[in-house]
């Protein structure tokens, strides 16, 4: 399914709720890497649904969308990316920025929201940035631009012409 129908109100809201609270048939949502299947470059999901399931009071979230072999017209799962897959299906287990196991409750308290990213967290903090180094490069290229322009200003003299700055 494209990803729209984990999130989307009205009509789709109204039949992710009865799925999961009237039925409890959703046992998990698995979001895949764009480009995976013929026909289609944009990120799809599989919504796995159980009549007897043997973890009814929570459903789990895998974010596989960064699991995948980039290829030249379209990407692939590789077998070690299916194999992770299947064995954080099989345990049920929250792994950081991959999977997680939410109560019902929880996805109630999030109006059915089924989005991925509501749930599982694969933000990556980026590093730091020092400010006195970036300003200490700044300083030497300048020097470095003036020794430059310098030497440019020399060669234009020896040709006859006017230097451009």
């Amino acid at each position: 399914m494209p990803h729209g129908v984990l999130f989307r109100g009205a009509a789709e809201g109204h039949i992710r709720r009865y799925l999961i609270e009237e039925r409890n048939l959703l046992d998990a949502v698995i979001g895949l890497p764009a480009n995976i299947f013929y026909g289609t470059s944009i990120p799809t999901c599989l919504m796995v649904f159980k009549k007897c399931r043997t973890h009814p009071d929570d459903i789990l979230f895998i974010d596989a969308s960064q699991s995948f072999d980039k290829g030249k017209n379209q990407n692939r799962l590789l077998p070690a990316h299916i194999e992770k897959i299947v064995d954080c299906y099989k345990a049920r287990t929250t792994e950081d920025k991959f999977s997680y196991v939410a109560r019902r409750a929880e996805v109630a308290e999030n109006d059915y929201n089924l989005n991925i990213p509501r749930y599982v967290d694969t933000f990556e903090e980026e590093e730091l940035i020092d400010l006195d180094t970036v300003t200490a490069e700044l300083a030497a290229l300048k020097s470095e631009m003036k020794a430059t322009d310098q030497t440019i200003a020399g060669f234009c003299a020896e040709l006859g012409i006017k230097a451009p700055f």
